[in-house]
């Protein structure tokens, strides 16, 4: 048995935490807080009726946009916009705007399971959605220390994403909706802006102790013939 290092593996390197935001605005305002102020802007000029279809117009305009740009439109926009035909048409059917909002509340709780179910398993969702964010070598992810980072971070996501389903649910069903739009929309970007923090700074310090062990060279017992 011979103690044999995995190949050098160049140090992964994180941005900065101001570049990180800078990158970030610009979607949290594009997916989370202009589709809530088209929406109650709808509500407040048109009424019900008028904020789905100015939200259901607002998406598809994007996708209008883009293909005027000749830009490529993401699978996840024209799925998007799927989603929200279906909740609009199911809200307006029945004239109750609680449908609109509950079905990403579900998802959401859907989500938050996923995080917190998969925490024990070799490749746990929290894991794979942080590879496609950053690109991190093979052998780095199978080191102990990563591995608890991950079931970490899947206990961090799953409980704030709990936390931001419950709280929506509660709201939407006890409060009235002006208030369930503003006071959500602060909530969740408060509570995922902080978890996302928490996240980044914790992958920046476990980088760093792996890479003071080396070049990433993860220590692993192979047998030589």
């Amino acid at each position: 048995m011979t103690l044999l290092l995995s190949p050098p593996t160049a140090p992964v390197a994180l941005p900065r935490i101001g570049a990180l935001l800078r990158h970030a605005a610009p979607r949290v305002l594009e997916g989370m807080i202009l589709p809530v102020a088209v929406f109650y802007a709808g509500l407040v000029f048109f009424g019900l009726y008028g904020a789905l279809a100015v939200a259901v117009a607002w998406v598809y305009g994007g996708i209008v946009l883009r293909l005027v740009r000749r830009e490529p439109v993401p699978g996840t926009v024209l799925l998007a916009a799927g989603t929200i035909t279906v909740r609009a048409v199911l809200a307006a059917a029945t004239g109750s705007p609680v449908l609109f909002f509950l079905q990403p509340c579900l998802g959401v709780l859907c989500a938050s399971l996923g995080f917190l179910l998969t925490a024990p398993m070799r490749r746990p969702l929290v894991q794979r959605v942080a590879t496609d964010l950053v690109p991190l070598p093979g052998h780095l992810l199978e080191h102990p220390r990563m591995r608890r980072f991950f079931v970490g971070q899947s206990v961090l996501w799953g409980g704030a994403q709990l936390l931001n389903a419950s709280l929506s649910v509660w709201l939407l069903l006890t409060q009235t909706l002006e208030t369930y739009l503003l006071v959500r929309t602060s909530l969740v970007a408060v509570l995922l802006g902080g978890a996302g923090l928490v996240s980044v700074l914790g992958l920046r310090r476990c980088l760093r102790a792996l890479d003071h062990q080396g070049p990433y060279g993860v220590l692993q017992d192979r047998a030589v013939p």
